[in-house]
């Protein structure tokens, strides 16, 4: 449910953005009565922002001719960050369009020009991961939770599509991949979960306080844990020749749980490929001991046999 202060400013927007707005359209849009829309346009009005009204067969509402609001003043590099992480949001799956099309409403003419050429030209180097976007009021809803230590209730589907409803105590939001994780407290399985958020649905925050997490706790670290304990079909053990900082380096912590052991570290993975395990072990530059699978020594010897056959 919009506040009274948001239902205004989608009210500007839709004006703005129509040259007539009937009444039953912004009811509509808003989620209100007839009656409340003939309040909140008095309401802009009493702000001196000139929306008149036409009665009749076609009528409604619009905004002036020739009004336009102040123009935003942003100077050269603050439009170049804003469109930089617009842009960059984009890639991770947020819908960004009506943004930028607010923007440049707003921006002076000599400088949305030029933003709209930045945007035309602007190009990454590193392709944009597969995202899964999120609706902004979950977003929302869950930082105001983890801000006020608050518990959250929403309705979850798993990566199996079966859903439930669940009461969770929110610690942090991670993205990852082009993906949003929440780490949080699962009140009905009694333990730390990871949480997709676009998996969630009738996101809203409770008034009982949330668990507070445990000291020294690390979203970041819970969620790459998690991620790396995904149960895939096989389960690795390695004991690499490498002290745990030097192998934290050449691992993300989202691909492997890490361990330190007295002569080196342990590698602990869930992979659905032991050939691809293979080539990540032969990537990593340093001598290993496969403690299991005994499946994996076979894959290793198969590339090492390939990558022999390749040079000859």
């Amino acid at each position: 449910m919009l506040e009274p202060s948001a239902r205004l400013l989608d009210l500007l927007e839709l004006l703005q953005a129509r040259p007539l707005t009937t009444g039953r359209e912004i009811a509509d849009r808003l989620e209100i009565d007839r009656r409340t829309v003939r309040r909140y346009v008095a309401a802009l009005q009493e702000l001196g922002i000139p929306v008149e009204g036409q009665r009749g067969v076609g009528g409604g509402y619009r905004m002036r001719p020739g009004f336009r609001l102040p123009p935003l003043m942003l100077t050269e590099d603050e439009a170049v960050a804003v469109v930089l992480g617009l842009l960059a949001a984009e890639r991770l799956g947020a819908d960004v369009e009506e943004a930028l099309v607010k923007l440049h409403r707003v921006l002076p003419d000599a400088l949305r020009r030029r933003v709209e050429a930045l945007e035309a030209t602007l190009a990454f180097t590193e392709a944009a991961p597969s995202a899964a976007p999120v609706r902004g009021d979950t977003a929302l809803r869950l930082a105001e939770a983890i801000r006020r230590r608050r518990r959250v209730r929403v309705r979850y589907r798993t990566f199996a599509g079966e859903e439930s409803e669940r009461e969770l105590s929110p610690h942090g939001l991670v993205v990852h991949s082009g993906r949003w994780y929440l780490a949080a407290f699962d009140h009905g399985r009694a333990d730390l979960r990871t949480f997709r958020v676009d998996r969630m649905a009738r996101a809203a925050v409770a008034d009982e306080p949330a668990v507070v997490p445990p000291d020294g706790f690390d979203a970041v670290a819970e969620v790459s844990r998690s991620l790396a304990r995904v149960p895939w079909k096989w389960e690795v053990e390695v004991l690499l020749d490498l002290p745990l900082d030097q192998a934290a380096e050449r691992i993300p912590a989202t691909l492997a749980e890490l361990i330190e052991a007295e002569d080196g570290t342990l590698l602990r993975m869930r992979v659905g490929s032991l050939d691809w395990m293979a080539e990540v072990l032969a990537g990593l530059d340093c001598p290993f001991t496969i403690r299991r699978p005994d499946e994996l020594r076979a894959s290793v010897r198969e590339l090492a046999e390939r990558l022999v056959a390749s040079v000859a």
